[in-house]
């Protein structure tokens, strides 16, 4: 049994949250209802210019925004949660539209409808890993499954394409990154 804190100890959850040290969102279907200080920096904008907004202006694409919910949302189904690391966008500022790694876990409110609120940590994996290479949206996807160690057919079957095609993207990859086999190409996208 836990202790109760005592009340000259409250905690203020509102000052924890926009002071936390990763970004906070919480969302309803996709949308923003609330953030914290770090997405804001994070992503260049104002709380006033993302919330109330759908997280696709953090992607790169709208493809890769619609791509990307549709995957998640079985995995949410069955876990009630999920991460993974992605390329992401900034929206305003100095920055603005440039892309950068990401690191982002969600977790469902309702498992069954898994887009319907949920709150989401976004951690800026950009002081580590920088993006060298001009990549287009499915190159982006691809480089993120390729980082996890996925095998042709597994990105594949991710997302919706064939095994061979996962080679193209594998293979246009490893020429912007000139890489000298999948272990080196992981490498330089670990390291931009």
């Amino acid at each position: 049994m836990s202790n109760p804190v005592p009340a000259h100890a409250a905690i203020d959850y509102r000052l924890a949250f926009d002071l936390a040290p990763v970004g906070l969102v919480l969302s309803r279907h996709r949308t923003m209802v609330d953030c914290n200080r770090a997405v804001c920096d994070m992503f260049g904008a104002s709380r006033e210019q993302l919330v109330g907004q759908s997280f696709q202006i953090l992607y790169p694409s709208a493809d890769e925004y619609q791509r990307t919910g549709e995957r998640i949302a079985p995995i949410m189904n069955t876990r009630g949660h999920y991460a993974d690391d992605r390329l992401m966008k900034r929206v305003d500022g100095a920055q603005k539209g440039e892309t950068f790694w990401c690191h982002v876990t969600g977790r469902s409110l309702d498992r069954n409808d898994p887009h319907a609120a949920g709150i989401w940590s976004f951690e800026d994996l950009s002081a580590r890993r920088t993006v060298k290479a001009d990549l287009t949206a499915r190159e982006r996807e691809v480089a993120a499954l390729v980082m996890q160690g996925l095998t042709a057919k597994e990105i594949g079957k991710t997302l919706a394409i064939s095994h061979r095609t996962v080679e193209i993207y594998r293979a246009r990859l490893m020429r912007k990154y000139q890489a000298n086999g999948i272990t080196d190409l992981v490498q330089r996208l670990l390291v931009g």
